[in-house]
């Protein structure tokens, strides 16, 4: 792991006995000869907060590493961290708006604007030097998110989650004010892995000409008080 990444411990251990000797001698070998070959590639690391659409008070930290298909279309896996023993919790498959505009009105439903996480500098990208995380945002801007979490193992300020994923899977939205993520929740992450979320914010400042209206940026609006709108943050 880039030495220059702080380690982003998982919230919750796992139910479950600890590694047997089989398991062990299993992955050896696996190790030896075998290949993971479609997990080649995951290596664009961003981490942001999400929050559970049909029920938005469910806040979490999201580990994503991503791989890049092509121009318009990002593939990742989420974990609750970013050390070796994190837990799997979802994926996320990201479009350009161009792609996302030729979707069928129905399933745009599924699909979460993304020019809020990046305009206020909460999503981040660890570990990359600044030009090269302003790059990466700049192709970010105006794209979406279609999110399904499986596991909700909880936060890292204290609130508790479960041993192993239960119910349904959840699909997931973005916040697009201010005060719509919990501030101890960005507090606790922003302290924990050295992020300057304010400084990422006045850095991406001349990306607000490049958003454009999305559609999702006021699905969640009522759903939340006290919140403040950010620049170039605007429903379609």
């Amino acid at each position: 792991m880039n030495v220059t990444i702080p380690s982003r411990p998982s919230p919750r251990r796992p139910a479950g006995a600890p590694k047997s000797g089989w398991l062990a001698i299993l992955e050896q070998g696996a190790n030896l000869v075998q290949q993971a070959t479609p997990l080649s590639g995951f290596d664009v690391y961003v981490v942001g907060l999400h929050c559970a659409k049909h029920d938005p008070g469910m806040q979490m930290e999201a580990h994503h590493y991503c791989r890049v298909v092509n121009d318009d279309l990002l593939q990742c896996v989420i974990f609750d961290g970013n050390t070796a023993d994190a837990n799997l919790i979802g994926i996320e498959y990201i479009v350009s708006g161009s792609l996302h505009a030729t979707l069928p009105h129905e399933e745009r439903g599924y699909w979460h604007p993304h020019n809020f996480e990046v305009l206020s500098g909460q999503l981040a990208a660890p570990g990359l030097p600044a030009p090269a995380e302003k790059a990466l945002m700049k192709q970010l801007v105006n794209s979406y998110g279609k999110t399904w979490h499986t596991w909700h193992t909880g936060r890292h300020d204290g609130q508790p989650g479960d041993e192993v994923p239960m119910g349904e899977a959840m699909l997931m939205w973005s916040f697009n004010r201010d005060g719509e993520a919990d501030e101890s929740l960005a507090r606790n992450r922003d302290e924990a892995m050295g992020l300057d979320t304010a400084g990422k914010r006045e850095q991406r400042r001349d990306l607000v000409g490049l958003a454009a209206p999305q559609d999702g940026v006021d699905t969640l609006r009522d759903r939340f008080d006290g919140t403040r709108p950010v620049e170039g943050v605007v429903q379609t």
